[in-house]
């Protein structure tokens, strides 16, 4: 038997283009059903949004998404979780980082650290912090 673990984030709006965001960060296809696909539609100004999204991509990369209906309660909170992309290539992993970068706030550069080849934090435009390294040797310094 086989457990995955996939973050499943939660958006008012935004999970479309949160979704398209992290597909061009990571590659994989996506797949999106909207309120108005699902026949669903409680507020016809939320008809486009996604009632279930994610991006799956062939080196494991997995996250899903969807909007919280305006009747329901929702705070994007101040840091509520990080998500965590750990890799054993540094190619990919850096260019994960590089797409993720665009209009996010470093928290901490991606480079070398004590306990891991590669390590970096960011905040992506979406408020989602990504804690992404690579495995291997940490910098021995």
């Amino acid at each position: 038997m086989t457990v995955n673990v996939t973050p499943h984030l939660n958006f008012r709006g935004d999970a479309r283009a949160a979704l398209e965001f992290y597909e061009s960060a990571f590659g994989g296809d996506l797949v999106i059903t909207t309120y108005r696909d699902m026949g669903n539609v409680q507020d016809p100004a939320e008809a486009e949004h996604i009632v279930w999204g994610q991006v799956v991509a062939a080196n494991g990369f997995r996250v899903m998404a969807y909007d919280v209906p305006g009747s329901r309660s929702w705070s994007r909170g101040e840091d509520p979780f990080f998500v965590s992309v750990r890799g054993d290539d540094v190619e990919e992993i850096t260019s994960a980082w590089k797409g993720l970068a665009k209009g996010a706030t470093i928290v901490q550069p991606l480079g070398p650290s004590p306990w891991a080849a590669l390590y970096g934090m960011l905040k992506d435009r979406f408020g989602v912090t990504w804690v992404m390294d690579v495995l291997g040797d940490p910098d021995p310094s």
